[in-house]
């Protein structure tokens, strides 16, 4: 009998191991049979293909290219990730998304690739794949008010969408970390108002207005403004 239990158990442990093996397997014939193209580029992280496979798609020439160019790829992962932002605001999403893209390839830890991905993507009906990239980007730099901001900001529109309290938490969570690293920012405080509206604690929301009004007004969603209005007058009479 305990020679049964002992065969057993041998089983078990070595019939598990080719079956991990297996899947193991199954996955990286999957991740290797994956359709790559020029297409790829303007997928938010090359569409989810590997390093390698996203390598291909820069051109067998970029790396090198990169090295002899710059010192280092992290300078050169920054200096995509900084052009990704400009094109963003020159209004070119699809150049932008492949500066990014580039900036992740040439560094897997710079955070603004991701956030600037996850901006790209807010642009989706839905936020949930803007909150995948920006809490991708929160993971490699927890301390970052601007990624917070962002992704607190997420949080909220998901919250409109699903009407789930967990969101509306998490995105406040989110935005108070954002200005208590940076207090100076407008954005986080003109989205902690709208959290408060949506707890409908108006006056906590009318002193995150001014708060941010005092730092940027142009900031400021008057149409919001005009929603916070209808439920309760501005304390301080400045809006009316």
């Amino acid at each position: 009998m305990k020679n049964i239990l002992v065969l057993a158990a041998l089983l078990l442990a070595f019939g598990a191991t080719p079956a991990l093996a297996q899947r193991k397997n199954k996955k990286e014939k999957a991740a290797a049979t994956t359709s790559i193209s020029k297409a790829n580029r303007l997928l938010p992280l090359f569409g989810g293909i590997t390093t390698a496979q996203a390598e291909q798609v820069a051109g067998p020439n970029f790396l090198a290219d990169i090295d002899r160019n710059f010192p280092s790829r992290a300078e050169a992962s920054k200096f995509f990730s900084t052009k990704g932002f400009e094109y963003l605001s020159e209004n070119q999403p699809d150049t932008a998304t492949y500066r990014f893209n580039l900036a992740w390839l040439l560094d897997p830890r710079n955070a603004d690739a991701y956030r600037g991905l996850g901006v790209v993507v807010s642009r989706n009906p839905t936020p949930d794949e803007s909150i995948r990239l920006l809490s991708q980007a929160l993971a490699v730099n927890p301390a970052d008010g601007l990624v917070l901001s962002d992704l607190g900001t997420s949080y909220l529109i998901r919250y409109e969408q699903s009407k789930k309290k967990k969101d509306l938490t998490t995105g406040m969570e989110h935005l108070q970390k954002a200005v208590t690293i940076d207090p100076n920012n407008a954005v986080a405080w003109q989205q902690i108002a709208r959290g408060y509206y949506f707890q409908e604690d108006y006056t906590k929301a009318w002193e995150a207005v001014h708060k941010g009004q005092g730092l940027n007004m142009a900031s400021f969603d008057f149409g919001f403004i005009g929603e916070l209005l209808a439920k309760q007058p501005d304390p301080q009479g400045k809006f009316k």
